[in-house]
């Protein structure tokens, strides 16, 4: 072999193992970039994962209200603050959340912050029966039960299928110990005996509007450890005199914030200021989390007003809006028929306001 032979033959070699280095190098680098390391443990703090769980129409101390945390930790809520003690009764501190009764003074038929006065007698708005009368599982089915849901313990299909209020609706819950009586302020929904943690409630009204004047905030109020200037002193107030409201419509002559048979009310009563007790055995599974996890005790929710905005909010950081789909805001649809001649027709009608034409 001549040497111009030698060296064609050697950078035909050469060639032939760069391709192969080539290629076996894409290859592997495919197969790198399809399963790239974990980086799990590649977090600037001990935290790797955040789990939400939106308890809807609740608030932190609903139910976790008389929590003690494990040693060495610590919680801010109504047994910590000592606003009520550990049987649920009033403590030393029970006027921190003690509610008021107040007045919108005209014209302004809407104050954020209203005059306040007390509530008759002194004794908080009956709480008010909500929920369902029975389950909701036809004939109290186990069976049923069982289809409808299989991603529950064995032992928690039970509860799907008792619970009922037995109870007419929008009257004083009897359930409730002392229910006609009760201080003006937070107080224990269960007993163990008549209500149970199982056992049906009423929801609390979760509206723009009316969360913001429940707050009651002032700015005159704002200090350096509450500088809101909010004190959530109206929360039944608002509950007993527009609930959910009535779209602008005015209140019939009968109308009442204290319950009385033949009168109407928003169907409420002081249902927001209910809670739960995790020291008699309520809310386990909850509980059981708190243990083990780390919670946040002062995150209460995104916005004020429903679940829809909050959802929304917590997943995107901003409140929905109606657009032409091309970045450039719409007046909301009222009124306005839509998905003619499809199994998706029907009306549309964002505008909460019955006077507009």
């Amino acid at each position: 072999m001549t040497s111009t032979q030698f060296a064609s033959t050697a950078m035909r070699t050469m060639r032939a193992g760069l391709v192969s280095a080539t290629i076996f190098q894409l290859a592997i680098g495919n197969a790198f970039a399809a399963n790239p390391p974990s980086r799990d443990n590649d977090t600037s703090s001990p935290i790797k994962h955040v789990i939400v769980i939106i308890g809807e129409n609740r608030s932190f101390d609903h139910v976790f209200a008389t929590y003690v945390p494990k040693k060495g930790e610590k919680v801010w809520n109504l047994l910590s603050e000592g606003i009520i003690k550990a049987d649920g009764t009033p403590g030393p501190n029970f006027y921190k959340a003690e509610q008021s009764a107040a007045y919108d003074e005209a014209p302004d038929a809407f104050m954020l912050s209203p005059v306040k006065t007390t509530f008759p007698k002194d004794v908080l708005p009956a709480p008010l029966v909500g929920g369902a009368t029975d389950s909701y599982v036809k004939n109290d089915s186990l069976k049923l039960a069982r289809q409808s849901e299989n991603g529950l313990p064995a032992d928690y299909y039970g509860y799907l299928v008792t619970g009922g209020t037995g109870l007419t609706a929008k009257t004083p819950d009897t359930r409730i110990t002392n229910v006609n009586n009760l201080a003006p302020g937070p107080f224990q929904l269960t007993n163990g005996d008549s209500f149970t943690y199982n056992s049906y409630a009423a929801s609390p009204v979760h509206r723009f509007y009316q969360m913001w004047q429940q707050l009651d905030c002032n700015a005159t109020k704002a200090t350096s450890r509450n500088p809101s200037g909010c004190n959530s002193g109206l929360f039944s107030w608002v509950e007993v005199t527009v609930g959910a409201g009535t779209n602008g419509i005015k209140q019939p002559a009968n109308f009442s914030t204290e319950y009385s048979a033949g009168d109407v009310t928003t169907g409420e009563g002081s249902t927001a200021l209910g809670f739960y007790n995790v020291q008699n055995g309520d809310v386990p599974y909850f509980k059981s989390l708190a243990d083990r996890y780390a919670m946040s005790d002062n995150f209460h929710q995104s916005v004020n007003g429903g679940t829809g905005a909050n959802h929304i909010m917590l997943g995107h950081g901003d409140a929905i809006w109606f657009s032409d789909g091309n970045g450039h805001p719409l007046p909301p649809p009222h009124k306005k028929e839509v998905a003619s001649g499809t199994a998706n027709a029907g009306v549309v009608d964002e505008v909460e306001n019955p006077k507009s034409s």
